[in-house]
């Protein structure tokens, strides 16, 4: 008799993983999990002395790429960015840098947006190749493609990561420190009504994209110019309550502002994320926010 439950509990946490990183969103990530241990129980490999993580795998990224298509035809109000995860103290390795991409660095909010790019396929190769390091057949196994179909697309999504690699973002110790500074130096400048002083913390070509799902007051395109998005974030910040409190959270392997408005209207939302990737001088280069109540789910309260 198969113990699905300790199947479940020994992998049910890396299939978590790969689907987040397939979809970024938690919540399809949750759905994908369990959509592959139901299919486990009913179609179980056919072999009983199979392992269960390749079939495990095969199974998740499949259905991930599947959703992922369905997400590309559905209408979406607004820029999407990926939905934050918790990741605590974690740190990536000096070592990763020396990777293709670490564990870590491929659920930051950078690799996730620049894999937003590739089709399901690429994404699925360039994960299971770069990141889980399977071999070209493994994968060809795992997506049922040839070996040269395997090695054209994977040619093809690291042709289209090209920008992302000139300028990866690894969490490293060093760039949480400098992104903790920054996202402190930003909030107390808001905080005061330091005009002078946030423009200060932006390049000049800063810009923020915000994801309100249709569902909050949110910026439906991306905000361009230190100036401009200085204004955005101060016209915001004159609205917030007396109750609203903010507190820096590890989320995705870098610092991130996670803030409450327990009186926020109707049209605003209650919480919200607020981080950012700066460049090599401290300053900001991209300021995201996430607003949307579904893409928050996966964060403590």
């Amino acid at each position: 008799m198969i113990a699905y439950g300790d199947i479940y509990r020994e992998h049910s946490r890396h299939v978590w993983g790969l689907c987040y990183r397939m979809t970024g969103s938690a919540s399809d990530a949750d759905d994908l999990v369990q959509e592959t241990f139901a299919r486990a129980m009913k179609t179980p490999p056919a072999r009983t002395d199979e392992p269960w993580r390749p079939w495990l795998v095969r199974v998740a990224v499949n259905l991930a790429r599947d959703q992922l298509r369905r997400r590309q035809h559905a209408a979406y109000t607004g820029p999407w960015l990926p939905s934050p995860i918790e990741t605590d103290d974690e740190a990536a390795p000096d070592t990763d840098m020396e990777r293709r991409y670490g564990m870590l660095e491929s659920v930051s909010f950078a690799f996730l947006v620049a894999v937003e790019a590739l089709t399901p396929r690429q994404r699925a190769v360039l994960l299971l190749r770069d990141v889980l390091e399977y071999s070209v057949d493994e994968t060809a196994t795992a997506l049922s493609l040839s070996e040269a179909n395997v090695k054209t697309t994977h040619h093809r999504a690291r042709a289209a990561m090209e920008a992302y690699d000139r300028a990866r973002s690894v969490p490293t110790r060093v760039l949480q420190a400098k992104t903790r500074a920054a996202l402190e130096r930003f909030a107390v400048a808001l905080a005061t009504g330091d005009a002078a002083g946030v423009e200060a913390m932006l390049v000049e070509s800063a810009r923020t994209v915000n994801d309100g799902g249709g569902e909050f007051h949110a910026a439906l395109r991306p905000v361009v110019g230190a100036s401009r998005v200085a204004r955005f974030y101060l016209g915001l910040q004159r609205k917030v309550g007396t109750d609203a409190r903010f507190a820096l959270r590890m989320l995705n392997g870098l610092p991130a502002i996670v803030f409450d408005s327990p009186s926020a209207g109707t049209r605003d939302a209650p919480r919200s994320v607020i981080r950012c990737d700066i460049g090599d001088d401290g300053r900001i280069r991209e300021v995201h926010a996430i607003l949307a109540t579904k893409k928050l789910a996966a964060l403590r309260a």
